[in-house]
Protein backbone atom coordinates (compact mmCIF):
# COMPACT_ATOMS: atom_id res chain seq x y z
CA UNK A 1 0.00 0.00 0.00
CA UNK A 2 1.21 3.87 -0.61
CA UNK A 3 0.63 6.91 1.67
CA UNK A 4 -2.68 7.54 0.60
CA UNK A 5 -4.12 4.83 2.56
CA UNK A 6 -1.11 4.06 4.98
CA UNK A 7 -1.68 7.48 6.14
CA UNK A 8 -5.03 9.52 4.52
CA UNK A 9 -7.00 6.31 4.74
CA UNK A 10 -5.80 5.06 8.30
CA UNK A 11 -6.68 8.53 9.88
CA UNK A 12 -10.25 7.99 8.36
CA UNK A 13 -10.45 4.81 10.02
CA UNK A 14 -8.78 5.80 13.10
CA UNK A 15 -11.86 8.31 13.50
CA UNK A 16 -14.73 6.47 12.54
CA UNK A 17 -13.48 4.15 15.33
CA UNK A 18 -13.44 6.80 17.90
CA UNK A 19 -10.21 7.93 18.02
CA UNK A 20 -10.22 11.86 18.16
CA UNK A 21 -8.84 13.99 15.30
CA UNK A 22 -5.68 14.57 17.09
CA UNK A 23 -5.10 11.10 18.23
CA UNK A 24 -6.51 9.63 14.62
CA UNK A 25 -3.02 11.92 12.99
CA UNK A 26 -0.94 10.36 15.41
CA UNK A 27 -2.38 7.06 14.51
CA UNK A 28 -2.15 7.61 10.77
CA UNK A 29 1.59 9.43 10.91
CA UNK A 30 3.00 6.02 12.79
CA UNK A 31 1.10 3.88 10.37
CA UNK A 32 3.16 5.75 7.22
CA UNK A 33 6.25 5.93 9.26
CA UNK A 34 6.75 2.36 8.79
CA UNK A 35 7.49 3.06 5.34
CA UNK A 36 9.41 5.67 5.95
CA UNK A 37 11.84 4.37 9.48
CA UNK A 38 15.41 3.33 8.09
CA UNK A 39 18.04 2.80 9.36
CA UNK A 40 19.49 5.78 7.36
CA UNK A 41 16.78 7.61 8.77
CA UNK A 42 17.66 6.30 12.15
CA UNK A 43 21.29 6.70 11.87
CA UNK A 44 20.09 10.55 11.25
CA UNK A 45 18.93 11.48 14.10
CA UNK A 46 20.54 8.72 16.49
CA UNK A 47 17.85 6.52 16.99
CA UNK A 48 18.38 2.64 17.31
CA UNK A 49 19.05 0.73 14.19
CA UNK A 50 17.39 -2.33 15.76
CA UNK A 51 13.94 -0.58 15.05
CA UNK A 52 14.31 -0.25 11.12
CA UNK A 53 10.89 -1.06 9.87
CA UNK A 54 11.71 -0.29 6.10
CA UNK A 55 15.25 -0.95 3.50
CA UNK A 56 15.66 1.88 1.34
CA UNK A 57 16.48 0.98 -2.41
CA UNK A 58 20.38 2.15 -1.32
CA UNK A 59 19.92 0.14 1.26
CA UNK A 60 19.21 -2.63 -0.37
CA UNK A 61 21.72 -2.62 -3.09
CA UNK A 62 24.30 -2.56 -0.41
CA UNK A 63 22.57 -5.68 1.54
CA UNK A 64 24.32 -8.47 2.36
CA UNK A 65 22.78 -11.63 0.67
CA UNK A 66 24.70 -14.81 2.67
CA UNK A 67 22.63 -16.01 5.51
CA UNK A 68 22.61 -13.28 7.88
CA UNK A 69 21.99 -10.51 5.34
CA UNK A 70 19.10 -12.47 4.33
CA UNK A 71 17.99 -12.73 7.65
CA UNK A 72 18.06 -9.35 8.60
CA UNK A 73 16.10 -8.53 5.02
CA UNK A 74 13.62 -10.76 6.21
CA UNK A 75 13.12 -9.88 10.00
CA UNK A 76 12.05 -6.32 8.54
CA UNK A 77 9.78 -7.18 5.24
CA UNK A 78 8.75 -10.30 7.20
CA UNK A 79 7.33 -7.97 10.12
CA UNK A 80 6.13 -5.05 8.49
CA UNK A 81 5.43 -5.63 4.78
CA UNK A 82 4.80 -9.27 4.35
CA UNK A 83 3.40 -10.56 7.95
CA UNK A 84 2.97 -14.49 6.95
CA UNK A 85 -0.04 -15.75 6.89
CA UNK A 86 0.44 -19.34 8.24
CA UNK A 87 3.76 -20.53 9.58
CA UNK A 88 2.81 -24.15 9.76
CA UNK A 89 1.50 -24.25 6.10
CA UNK A 90 1.66 -27.68 4.30
CA UNK A 91 2.16 -28.60 0.78
CA UNK A 92 2.22 -31.76 -1.41
CA UNK A 93 4.82 -34.41 -0.27
CA UNK A 94 8.12 -33.44 -1.70
CA UNK A 95 8.64 -29.80 -1.11
CA UNK A 96 12.46 -29.13 0.86
CA UNK A 97 12.66 -27.70 3.89
CA UNK A 98 14.31 -25.20 2.58
CA UNK A 99 11.44 -24.37 -0.16
CA UNK A 100 8.70 -24.97 2.68
CA UNK A 101 10.50 -22.71 5.28
CA UNK A 102 9.84 -19.56 2.67
CA UNK A 103 6.54 -20.82 1.24
CA UNK A 104 5.48 -20.69 4.83
CA UNK A 105 6.51 -16.59 4.69
CA UNK A 106 3.75 -15.82 2.32
CA UNK A 107 1.74 -13.24 3.40
CA UNK A 108 -2.04 -12.85 4.11
CA UNK A 109 -5.20 -11.95 5.79
CA UNK A 110 -6.41 -12.91 8.57
CA UNK A 111 -3.81 -15.64 10.12
CA UNK A 112 -2.64 -16.20 13.77
CA UNK A 113 0.19 -13.27 13.45
CA UNK A 114 -2.62 -10.37 12.83
CA UNK A 115 -3.85 -10.92 15.89
CA UNK A 116 -1.09 -11.43 17.29
CA UNK A 117 -0.25 -8.14 16.07
CA UNK A 118 -3.61 -6.25 17.47
CA UNK A 119 -3.31 -7.69 20.39
CA UNK A 120 -0.11 -6.61 20.94
CA UNK A 121 -1.06 -3.14 20.03
CA UNK A 122 -3.46 -3.03 23.03
CA UNK A 123 -2.60 -1.30 26.18
CA UNK A 124 0.44 0.32 24.30
CA UNK A 125 0.48 4.18 23.18
CA UNK A 126 -0.96 5.02 19.85
CA UNK A 127 2.18 4.59 17.87
CA UNK A 128 2.11 1.03 18.38
CA UNK A 129 -1.20 0.87 17.24
CA UNK A 130 -0.31 2.85 13.91
CA UNK A 131 2.32 0.25 13.21
CA UNK A 132 -0.06 -2.57 13.99
CA UNK A 133 -2.59 -1.01 11.08
CA UNK A 134 0.33 -0.42 8.75
CA UNK A 135 0.86 -4.53 8.75
CA UNK A 136 -2.77 -5.20 9.22
CA UNK A 137 -3.26 -3.45 5.90
CA UNK A 138 -0.48 -4.86 4.37
CA UNK A 139 -1.74 -8.47 5.16
CA UNK A 140 -4.40 -7.41 2.32
CA UNK A 141 -2.45 -5.40 -0.39
CA UNK A 142 0.79 -7.78 -0.07
CA UNK A 143 -0.95 -11.39 0.10
CA UNK A 144 0.55 -14.22 -2.29
CA UNK A 145 4.25 -12.58 -1.65
CA UNK A 146 6.75 -13.47 0.66
CA UNK A 147 8.94 -10.71 2.32
CA UNK A 148 12.16 -12.69 2.09
CA UNK A 149 13.71 -12.81 -1.35
CA UNK A 150 13.06 -15.78 -3.29
CA UNK A 151 12.70 -16.14 -7.35
CA UNK A 152 10.55 -19.62 -6.47
CA UNK A 153 8.07 -18.21 -4.23
CA UNK A 154 8.01 -14.39 -5.58
CA UNK A 155 8.19 -14.30 -9.32
CA UNK A 156 5.79 -14.17 -11.77
CA UNK A 157 5.57 -14.55 -15.52
CA UNK A 158 4.17 -13.05 -18.77
CA UNK A 159 0.83 -15.23 -17.67
CA UNK A 160 -0.77 -11.69 -15.62
CA UNK A 161 -3.89 -9.84 -17.21
CA UNK A 162 -5.00 -6.96 -15.55
CA UNK A 163 -9.14 -7.31 -15.78
CA UNK A 164 -10.83 -3.99 -16.41
CA UNK A 165 -14.64 -3.73 -15.96
CA UNK A 166 -16.33 -3.98 -19.21
CA UNK A 167 -19.56 -1.56 -17.86
CA UNK A 168 -22.32 -4.41 -17.95
CA UNK A 169 -20.96 -5.81 -14.53
CA UNK A 170 -18.33 -8.29 -15.96
CA UNK A 171 -14.66 -7.64 -16.74
CA UNK A 172 -12.26 -7.75 -20.31
CA UNK A 173 -8.64 -8.89 -19.50
CA UNK A 174 -5.71 -7.16 -21.11
CA UNK A 175 -2.37 -8.55 -20.91
CA UNK A 176 0.17 -6.42 -18.57
CA UNK A 177 3.07 -5.03 -19.99
CA UNK A 178 5.93 -4.83 -17.47
CA UNK A 179 8.92 -2.50 -18.12
CA UNK A 180 11.69 -1.98 -15.77
CA UNK A 181 12.04 2.05 -15.85
CA UNK A 182 11.67 3.00 -12.22
CA UNK A 183 12.10 6.72 -13.30
CA UNK A 184 8.77 6.17 -15.23
CA UNK A 185 5.59 6.76 -13.84
CA UNK A 186 2.97 3.45 -14.30
CA UNK A 187 0.88 3.81 -17.12
CA UNK A 188 -2.38 3.01 -16.33
CA UNK A 189 -4.29 3.55 -19.91
CA UNK A 190 -1.92 1.17 -21.14
CA UNK A 191 -1.76 -1.54 -18.52
CA UNK A 192 2.01 -0.49 -18.53
CA UNK A 193 3.67 -1.18 -15.26
CA UNK A 194 6.87 -0.98 -13.98
CA UNK A 195 8.77 -4.41 -12.14
CA UNK A 196 11.95 -5.45 -10.87
CA UNK A 197 14.08 -6.61 -13.24
CA UNK A 198 14.04 -10.88 -14.09
CA UNK A 199 17.19 -12.21 -12.20
CA UNK A 200 18.02 -15.73 -11.79
CA UNK A 201 19.58 -15.98 -8.71
CA UNK A 202 17.08 -17.10 -5.77
CA UNK A 203 18.19 -14.85 -3.43
CA UNK A 204 18.55 -11.37 -5.17
CA UNK A 205 16.78 -8.40 -3.43
CA UNK A 206 15.03 -8.22 -6.98
CA UNK A 207 12.86 -11.45 -5.92
CA UNK A 208 11.95 -9.60 -2.88
CA UNK A 209 8.36 -9.22 -1.71
CA UNK A 210 5.99 -8.19 -4.85
CA UNK A 211 8.85 -6.54 -6.86
CA UNK A 212 8.03 -8.85 -9.82
CA UNK A 213 4.58 -7.64 -9.58
CA UNK A 214 5.81 -4.30 -9.72
CA UNK A 215 3.23 -1.27 -7.88
CA UNK A 216 -0.26 -3.62 -8.82
CA UNK A 217 -0.49 -4.58 -5.53
CA UNK A 218 -0.01 -0.98 -3.94
CA UNK A 219 -2.98 -0.01 -6.24
CA UNK A 220 -6.51 -0.14 -4.45
CA UNK A 221 -8.31 -0.05 -8.07
CA UNK A 222 -6.28 -3.08 -9.45
CA UNK A 223 -7.72 -6.17 -10.23
CA UNK A 224 -5.31 -8.56 -11.89
CA UNK A 225 -5.21 -12.26 -12.68
CA UNK A 226 -1.52 -14.06 -12.64
CA UNK A 227 0.51 -17.17 -11.66
CA UNK A 228 2.66 -16.80 -8.94
CA UNK A 229 6.15 -18.83 -9.01
CA UNK A 230 4.86 -20.77 -5.50
CA UNK A 231 1.09 -21.84 -7.42
CA UNK A 232 1.54 -24.77 -9.08
CA UNK A 233 0.65 -23.36 -12.71
CA UNK A 234 -2.33 -22.23 -11.06
CA UNK A 235 -4.02 -18.81 -11.74
CA UNK A 236 -4.61 -16.48 -8.87
CA UNK A 237 -6.83 -13.38 -9.20
CA UNK A 238 -6.79 -10.34 -7.00
CA UNK A 239 -9.63 -8.22 -6.20
CA UNK A 240 -7.49 -5.04 -4.62
CA UNK A 241 -10.96 -3.27 -4.06
CA UNK A 242 -12.64 -6.24 -2.46
CA UNK A 243 -9.58 -6.38 -0.52
CA UNK A 244 -9.01 -2.40 0.23
CA UNK A 245 -12.30 -2.52 1.65
CA UNK A 246 -12.02 -5.34 3.83
CA UNK A 247 -8.61 -3.94 4.99
CA UNK A 248 -10.31 -0.38 6.30
CA UNK A 249 -13.04 -2.43 7.84
CA UNK A 250 -10.97 -4.68 9.56
CA UNK A 251 -9.00 -1.52 10.98
CA UNK A 252 -12.08 -0.02 12.43
CA UNK A 253 -12.68 -3.82 14.14
CA UNK A 254 -9.03 -3.65 15.30
CA UNK A 255 -9.18 -0.52 16.18
CA UNK A 256 -12.59 -0.61 18.63
CA UNK A 257 -10.88 -3.93 19.63
CA UNK A 258 -7.61 -1.88 21.36
CA UNK A 259 -10.27 1.20 22.38
CA UNK A 260 -11.95 -1.63 24.52
CA UNK A 261 -15.30 -1.64 22.59
CA UNK A 262 -14.54 -5.69 22.16
CA UNK A 263 -13.48 -8.03 24.66
CA UNK A 264 -11.57 -10.01 21.59
CA UNK A 265 -9.93 -9.22 18.11
CA UNK A 266 -10.92 -12.40 15.48
CA UNK A 267 -9.96 -13.70 12.61
CA UNK A 268 -12.13 -12.35 9.54
CA UNK A 269 -14.42 -9.96 11.41
CA UNK A 270 -15.12 -6.44 9.85
CA UNK A 271 -17.00 -3.25 11.65
CA UNK A 272 -19.24 -3.14 8.08
CA UNK A 273 -21.91 -1.59 9.95
CA UNK A 274 -19.87 1.70 10.67
CA UNK A 275 -18.58 2.64 6.97
CA UNK A 276 -22.39 1.61 5.98
CA UNK A 277 -23.10 5.89 5.79
CA UNK A 278 -20.21 5.95 3.28
CA UNK A 279 -19.64 2.99 1.86
CA UNK A 280 -20.37 4.03 -1.71
CA UNK A 281 -18.27 7.27 -1.20
CA UNK A 282 -15.23 4.86 -0.07
CA UNK A 283 -15.82 2.32 -3.18
CA UNK A 284 -15.47 5.21 -5.25
CA UNK A 285 -12.21 6.47 -3.42
CA UNK A 286 -11.17 2.86 -4.00
CA UNK A 287 -12.19 1.70 -7.56
CA UNK A 288 -10.67 5.14 -8.92
CA UNK A 289 -8.35 4.42 -11.59
CA UNK A 290 -5.28 6.49 -10.44
CA UNK A 291 -1.68 6.35 -9.23
CA UNK A 292 -2.51 8.29 -6.24
CA UNK A 293 -5.82 8.62 -4.21
CA UNK A 294 -4.12 11.04 -1.24
CA UNK A 295 -6.53 13.62 -2.42
CA UNK A 296 -9.65 12.20 -2.89
CA UNK A 297 -9.09 10.04 1.21
CA UNK A 298 -8.02 13.58 2.70
CA UNK A 299 -11.22 15.21 1.69
CA UNK A 300 -13.19 12.47 2.94
CA UNK A 301 -11.25 12.41 6.11
CA UNK A 302 -11.89 16.20 6.57
CA UNK A 303 -15.74 16.03 5.91
CA UNK A 304 -15.91 13.26 8.57
CA UNK A 305 -13.98 15.29 11.40
CA UNK A 306 -14.28 18.77 10.47
CA UNK A 307 -11.01 19.19 10.54
CA UNK A 308 -7.96 19.81 8.50
CA UNK A 309 -5.50 16.94 7.97
CA UNK A 310 -2.10 18.22 8.01
CA UNK A 311 -0.40 16.83 4.79
CA UNK A 312 2.67 13.54 5.56
CA UNK A 313 5.50 15.09 7.26
CA UNK A 314 8.51 12.43 7.70
CA UNK A 315 10.31 15.00 10.29
CA UNK A 316 7.45 16.11 12.18
CA UNK A 317 8.75 15.00 15.22
CA UNK A 318 12.46 14.87 14.80
CA UNK A 319 12.96 18.04 16.78
CA UNK A 320 11.34 16.75 19.91
CA UNK A 321 13.27 13.24 19.57
CA UNK A 322 17.08 14.84 18.77
CA UNK A 323 16.52 17.68 21.74
CA UNK A 324 15.38 15.03 24.35
CA UNK A 325 17.94 14.14 27.07
CA UNK A 326 19.23 10.62 26.54
CA UNK A 327 17.31 9.06 29.58
CA UNK A 328 14.13 11.34 28.07
CA UNK A 329 14.19 9.83 24.65
CA UNK A 330 11.49 6.85 25.15
CA UNK A 331 8.94 9.49 26.47
CA UNK A 332 9.29 11.48 22.86
CA UNK A 333 7.17 10.34 19.71
CA UNK A 334 10.08 8.40 18.27
CA UNK A 335 11.04 7.09 21.04
CA UNK A 336 7.65 5.93 21.46
CA UNK A 337 7.38 4.21 18.09
CA UNK A 338 10.97 3.10 18.12
CA UNK A 339 10.02 0.69 21.55
CA UNK A 340 6.96 -0.42 19.48
CA UNK A 341 8.40 -1.23 16.39
CA UNK A 342 11.10 -3.48 18.59
CA UNK A 343 8.71 -5.04 20.42
CA UNK A 344 6.53 -6.16 17.44
CA UNK A 345 9.34 -7.04 15.36
CA UNK A 346 10.38 -9.08 18.03
CA UNK A 347 6.88 -10.73 18.18
CA UNK A 348 6.65 -11.88 14.56
CA UNK A 349 10.98 -12.90 14.57
CA UNK A 350 9.93 -15.28 17.84
CA UNK A 351 6.88 -16.90 16.37
CA UNK A 352 9.14 -17.44 13.32
CA UNK A 353 11.72 -18.94 15.66
CA UNK A 354 9.04 -21.19 16.99
CA UNK A 355 7.52 -22.17 14.38
CA UNK A 356 10.84 -23.99 13.48
CA UNK A 357 11.97 -21.63 10.57
CA UNK A 358 15.54 -19.84 11.02
CA UNK A 359 14.86 -17.47 7.94
CA UNK A 360 14.12 -14.77 10.21
CA UNK A 361 17.59 -15.50 12.51
CA UNK A 362 17.51 -16.49 16.03
CA UNK A 363 14.76 -15.44 18.73
CA UNK A 364 16.40 -12.97 21.35
CA UNK A 365 12.92 -13.09 23.15
CA UNK A 366 13.67 -16.77 23.34
CA UNK A 367 16.81 -16.66 24.66
CA UNK A 368 15.94 -13.94 26.97
CA UNK A 369 13.33 -16.64 28.79
CA UNK A 370 15.94 -19.46 28.71
CA UNK A 371 18.27 -17.41 30.58
CA UNK A 372 20.65 -17.44 27.65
Amino acid sequence: MQKDFHYYATYCAAFIAGYSHEESLDVAYSAQFVDECSRTLLSKIKGPSAAATTQLQLEMMDARTDSVGLQDITRIWASFHFLPKDLYAEKKKGCGISYMNKYRLIAGPNGDLAVKTVELAKGRPVQSVGIAMHVLADTWAHANFAGTPSLVINNTDYNFYELLPDGKGGYTEKQINFVHKASSPDDLDNSTYTNTLYQRAENTIMNLGHGRAGHLPDYSFARYRYLPAWGEYNDIVKDNPNDYIKAFTQMIRAMKFIRGEYPVFEKDTYDDEAVRPWRERIMGIIEKRQINAEAEWKAFGEELSGQTIEDFSTDKYFEEYMGAPADKKDETFIGRFTKGAIAHKGMVVDEIFRSGNLLAGFSKLISKRAGT
